[in-house]
Formats: C-alpha cells, sequence, structure tokens
C-alpha cells in the first residue's frame, strides 16, 4: 500500500477560467477539498506556502480548519520556506493546530526556494549571520525548530509571575508530545537528502531536484531516496523513515481532461537553472488514458521508492474538478499499481 494525497499550490487571480478569484476562495475551498478527500479515501492534504505571492503562505490556520473539519487524513505543507519563520513562534503555531486536528500534522519544510521578491525574508526581520548565505539560515532555524519541538524547557521562569509555573525551566506551549517525529525536510540535492536523514527528518522530494549525474529525473530521484534511507539506518534513528515524491498525474477519462491536460501527454524532463548557477532537473508531468498511465507510472523509479505519492493538483479549477482528478487516479490508476 502506498499512502496517496493531493499537494496544492493555492493559487488564485482574476483568470476567468479560475474557479479561485480571491484568498477567500482559494482558502475556503482548501478546506471543502480536504473534506471531500477524505471521503474519497485519499490520505493527505498538502499546501505549497509562498510569500508575496496569490498563493496560500501562513499555513496554520488553513490547517488548523482542516483539522477541525476532518477525522482522518494527514495534514501537511510542501514545504514552508524556514527563512522566513520565527522558530519558536512556529513551534507554537504548529503545536495547536496539531492538537486540533489530533496528531495529524505532517510538516514539510525547507531552507527555501528562489521566491517573488528579492530576499524576501529581509523584509520579515531576518538576515544570516556573518559568513552565512541564506541557506544556511534556512537549515539553522530548522534545526532550532526541531529543537524547541522536544519539550524540554530551556526558558527562565519568572519568580514573580502573573501565573504558578510548574517547577524548572519552562518550554513553549502548547506542546504536542509527537510532532517532533513527523516534521519532512524538502531536499533538492543527494546531500541534502542525507542531511535530512542524519536529523531525523523525512523526505519531501519534489518535481524537481538538481542535475547530479545526468541521469532522467525518476531515477536521479530514486538514488537520492536509496541514499536517504542508508543515512537513516547509519542514524540509528527510533521511528521509521517516510518519503514522499511529488507528480503532475492526470487520467484521462473524459473529454474535459483531454482538453485541460491532453497536450501534457508524452511530455520529457527538462532542463533548467535556478539560482542563477544551479543546474536543475525538472521531471515531466503524466496525462494519458488509464492504461498507458499505469505502464508508464510503473516505470517510474522514484514513485515505487517511495511511500507517499502527492498529487499535484489544479486548485484553480476547483473543488469539482479536482475531486474529479483524485477520483479517477483512485478508481482507474492506483489499484493496477497495487496502491490500493
Amino acid at each position: 500500500m502506498k499512502k496517496i494525497g493531493f499537494l496544492s499550490f493555492g493559487h488564485w487571480g482574476s483568470h476567468p477560467a479560475y474557479s479561485t478569484r480571491s484568498a477567500s476562495d482559494t482558502l475556503l475551498q482548501s478546506i471543502d477539498l480536504a473534506v471531500a478527500a477524505e471521503e474519497l479515501g485519499v490520505d493527505g492534504a498538502y499546501f505549497r506556502v509562498h510569500h508575496f505571492a496569490q498563493q496560500l503562505a501562513s499555513p496554520f490556520p488553513l490547517l488548523a480548519a482542516i483539522g477541525a473539519k476532518t477525522s482522518k487524513i494527514e495534514i501537511g505543507t510542501g514545504v514552508i520556506d524556514m527563512r522566513y519563520e520565527n522558530p519558536l513562534y512556529m513551534v507554537e503555531d504548529a503545536g495547536a493546530a496539531d492538537i486540533i486536528s489530533g496528531g495529524r500534522l505532517q510538516l514539510g519544510i525547507s531552507r527555501g526556494s528562489p521566491e517573488q521578491v528579492i530576499d524576501g525574508w529581509r523584509y520579515f526581520g531576518y538576515e544570516p549571520d556573518e559568513g552565512d548565505t541564506d541557506a544556511d539560515m534556512g537549515r539553522k532555524k530548522g534545526l532550532e525548530f526541531l529543537e524547541k519541538l522536544n519539550g524540554i524547557g530551556f526558558a527562565e521562569p519568572n519568580p514573580y509571575p502573573m501565573f504558578p509555573n510548574p517547577p524548572g525551566l519552562l518550554r513553549l506551549e502548547p506542546h504536542s508530545e509527537s510532532l517532533r517525529d513527523r516534521i519532512w525536510w524538502g531536499a533538492a540535492s543527494n546531500a541534502t537528502a542525507v542531511w535530512a536523514a542524519e536529523n531525523g527528518m523525512h523526505l519531501q522530494s519534489s518535481t524537481l531536484k538538481y542535475d547530479e549525474s545526468g541521469k532522467p529525473f525518476h531515477v536521479q530521484q530514486a538514488e537520492q531516496i536509496r541514499l536517504y534511507r542508508e543515512a537513516w539506518k547509519q542514524a540509528g534513528h527510533s521511528h521509521k523513515p517516510r518519503v514522499s515524491v511529488s507528480r503532475s498525474i492526470f487520467a484521462l477519462v473524459n473529454d474535459l481532461d483531454r482538453y485541460y491536460f491532453g497536450q501534457e501527454a508524452n511530455k520529457s524532463d527538462q532542463i533548467g537553472v535556478i539560482e542563477t548557477d544551479k543546474r536543475t532537473i525538472f521531471g515531466r508531468s503524466y496525462a494519458a488514458e488509464p492504461d498507458q498511465l499505469i505502464k508508464e507510472l510503473a516505470e517510474d523509479e522514484a514513485i515505487q521508492e517511495a511511500d507517499t505519492l502527492l498529487l499535484t493538483i489544479p486548485n484553480t479549477l476547483g473543488v469539482e474538478y479536482n475531486v474529479h482528478v483524485l477520483s479517477s487516479f483512485l478508481t482507474h490508476v492506483a489499484p493496477a499499481l497495487g496502491w490500493r
């Protein structure tokens, strides 16, 4: 069995074809889609986080709202850019959202990717330490977040507090006991995947990674996953590692599917550059009739290696159509691959 979830980038805009014309549309439809996905048997509802864009940005109110209206589905992010975060405040937000959901949060975090504005994290009041890059800053904040999630007291209590304190140093509240073991790291390189394993985080691998060998995307990603699992084994963590990969996958079962995504059929990997100098490989999209789609997905080595598959959805097309996309995959594709 493979866990199957959806990943929404949460776009909105004034485009005439969009069902999400405003932030309100996107937020409320995200809740409705998560509820409907749970009813379908989808395992996870994940959301991308971007700043300075007409996309989802502050995940915890949304995650808490979904947690309050659902009971089984995993709720997560893919990913939170740690360069923009106050790790301590994030511990409080994450703890509250996890408690509301009954312990279903699966938080994906990362050192960040190219954003809408130059050094956007500076507007949030953050600067790397002297000699560090912004990526270093993101990783340091990620480690601080993990440390504070452990719930060990670190703050000296006021001897004359407004309310009585428990004995000893104080921790952040509310504390969620098991959330530390449900943190994922979004890795674009093999080395960062190994680092994530060493630090006891699950692995999120997206539809792009640094091109480190010239091999097809899915082969490089599968190699990354194997390196991650070996590093996890060597680290000797007590909990089991999990790995997710993201894919754009569309089963073409009606004319509307073919109209929207028929042009994606037979597309291949693409090579690009991010951060001005890093050669990157972008994985292909999958769109085909179910029988052909099953054959193509069976040959994707990274999907086979991962325990969790996140389907990137076109959230701007509305809840009803995205329910159809998820239902078509669960009905016509997943069973034939042994995932349902």
